[in-house]
């Protein structure tokens, strides 16, 4: 029998801590004092008192705790005296079944981590399906995470440590994860599709209407009507559109999804955890024959990232009436034009403006999105609310200076074009961390025709800020560009400086917002409230109805646009939970 929530609210102290054992290892006193939380609304609560208690505690206790975990594939391993719990996890990722040569590598690193770190490496080998991570891929982190810096590598040793934790509990409680699991299976095999020159690396890249392109359009078009969609369709600009009707045929709509394009050699979950989420909720809904009142529209955006044409926000913009004709004339790298694509994929351009929405038979739009940042998983939360996405202004200049002898000319006598720009960064930096949520980058830099003994005479750099609303976002402009200039006169050198992009910030509605609230604090997660530094799918949207985002946790420090991009089942599933509850409760009101 499973334990249950409830079993373990009713249970005196010794008992829960008992009924609690092995789920962290030799360390009952982190279960002793998270069920001071008690009464636990859920196991998602459960798991995050866990989490409050090992943070809560004494830097002593937290390096106890890493160090009562087995080495992997090590001494304890041999001598058969791991935990139940170890040895199951172990053996499901193959170590217990290793090559002498796979034996020796992992025994080598173990050594070497121990004498960088001082603590035995962590990893939750089981993965972030459950099912176990491969030797290869255990290999490949433990050599990664070498390089780590020591601070850095102890969170994220404590952060495996948590997610072999809440394995644990998902076993010890007999824990439904299906949905996540399905949704993550769908972005493994989504992967297969990827554009040439990068399928032979393992690399996933598919770009606006390629071959690729178009083989995801069709997967995720057969997979909606798997999940019993009422009509399923590719536009005129390739978006794949899935309708769930109504209760009543004149019903408004509420509409979601992402894009399922990515960045060359990119990650997995952008974009497309935003639309394989709420597929898995028309699925439920027609599982269980029931039907909201209202119309449940979900779109996979053909583009939004970019990478093909000089067109971000294509699919998404195409739906408000914002595509603009000239990038049919756009050409990619070999030579072909938009338009010569999507004649090739069996799209007319003719009937781009038919797809238009008209707002007023719209709700709103809400997007679920993994992070693509490492808060959300500092803080060991697997959701977060959006409360805007960042407004954003970029810039190309060049400072001009005067190349100089780097050996003659005297500290006092230079017009060094580099040190002003760098100058730059580091006001830049210190600037835009002076709001907390503020961001300034300078992306690129390069010293043209630079030379090792040449003090630099140009510059050209690369300026993108980013606030979570306007008045922040030109502020923080403001002052940098008047930084620069004053750098420039202190300097004795000039500069040029160039416009290239201004983004208005898109603050999340708040009814909207407020929805998405009381959907995670319903799974009895604590609400964080975070704003978005990243473009989507939604600021397009938001020009004409009411907008509001998810975020979900991702694993390897949130890290995306990476191949390392990931996220749990677990965190999933609770995505899922959340969009079913807003669901629920908006059709609650809309019946009122």
């Amino acid at each position: 029998m499973s334990l249950t929530i409830a079993q373990l609210n009713a249970a005196v102290p010794a008992e829960a801590v008992a009924l609690l054992d092995g789920i962290y290892e030799h360390s009952p006193w982190i279960a002793q004092r998270a069920l001071a939380a008690r009464p636990f609304r859920s196991l998602a609560h459960l798991k995050h008192a866990l989490v409050q208690a090992l943070a809560a505690s004494s830097a002593d206790e937290k390096i106890g705790l890493i160090r009562a975990h087995p080495e992997l594939a090590g001494k304890a391993m041999v001598s058969k005296t791991l935990t139940a719990e170890s040895t199951n996890e172990q053996s499901k990722a193959g170590l217990t079944d290793c090559t002498p040569e796979e034996f020796a590598k992992i025994q080598k690193l173990n050594a070497d981590y121990n004498a960088k770190f001082g603590f035995p490496f962590i990893l939750a080998v089981r993965g972030p399906r459950g099912t176990g991570l491969s030797k290869r891929e255990i290999i490949d982190t433990f050599e990664r995470r070498l390089f780590n810096h020591p601070e850095f590598e102890l969170g994220e040793a404590l952060r495996n440590i948590h997610r072999i934790a809440e394995i644990r509990l998902d076993d010890k409680f007999g824990a439904d994860i299906s949905l996540g699991n399905d949704v993550w299976d769908w972005h493994e095999a989504l992967s297969a599709h990827t554009d040439p020159g990068y399928a032979e690396k393992g690399q996933l890249t598919v770009t606006y209407l390629t071959d690729a392109h178009r083989a995801c359009a069709q997967q995720i078009s057969s997979w909606m009507r798997d999940c019993g969609f009422d009509s399923v369709h590719i536009d005129a600009v390739g978006n794949v559109v899935g309708r769930y009707e109504g209760s009543t045929p004149d019903a408004k709509t509420l509409l979601t999804g992402s894009h399922y394009d990515t960045v060359r050699n990119g990650g997995k979950y952008d974009g497309r955890l935003g639309i394989f989420v709420p597929m898995a909720c028309v699925r439920e809904l027609k599982r269980q024959g029931r039907r909201l009142p209202f119309a449940f529209e979900v779109v996979g955006f053909a583009e939004e990232e970019g990478q093909r044409y000089k067109a971000t926000f294509l699919g998404s913009g195409a739906l408000i009436g914002h595509f603009d004709p000239r990038w049919l004339d756009q050409k990619d790298a070999g030579g072909i034009t938009m338009r010569e694509a999507m004649r090739h994929a069996g799209l007319d351009e003719a009937d781009i403006p038919k797809i238009q929405r008209d707002p007023a038979r719209y709700l709103g739009f809400v997007e679920v999105h993994i992070e693509q940042g490492p808060v959300l998983t500092e803080l060991d939360l697997p959701l977060g609310i959006v409360t805007a996405i960042n407004g954003g202004v970029r810039y190309v200049g060049e400072i001009i200076g005067t190349a100089s002898h780097a050996g003659t000319t005297p500290m006092d006598r230079r017009r060094d074009a580099a040190a002003a720009v760098a100058e730059l960064i580091l006001y830049t930096e210190q600037r835009a961390a002076k709001d907390g949520d503020s961001v300034g980058t300078v992306g690129m830099l390069e010293v043209p025709s630079g030379s090792i003994n040449v003090v630099p005479g140009r510059c050209k750099f690369s300026l993108d800020l980013r606030a979570p609303n306007n008045a922040q976002r030109d502020a923080l402009a403001d002052d940098v560009l008047a930084e620069l200039k004053a750098i420039c006169e202190r300097r004795g050198v000039r500069h040029e400086l160039e416009e290239t992009m201004r983004a208005s910030a898109a603050p999340s509605a708040p009814d909207w917002q407020q929805r998405w609230e009381k959907a995670v604090d319903a799974l009895g997660i604590p609400l964080f409230r975070m704003p978005s530094g990243a473009g989507h799918d939604a600021m397009k949207l938001h020009e004409v109805m009411p907008q509001a985002m998810l975020f979900v946790r991702g694993i390897n420090s949130g890290i995306s646009h990476n191949p390392l991009e990931s996220s749990t089942n677990d965190d999933i599933q609770l995505a899922v939970q959340a969009f079913q509850n807003l669901l629920n409760d908006l059709a609650a009101e809309q019946a009122h």
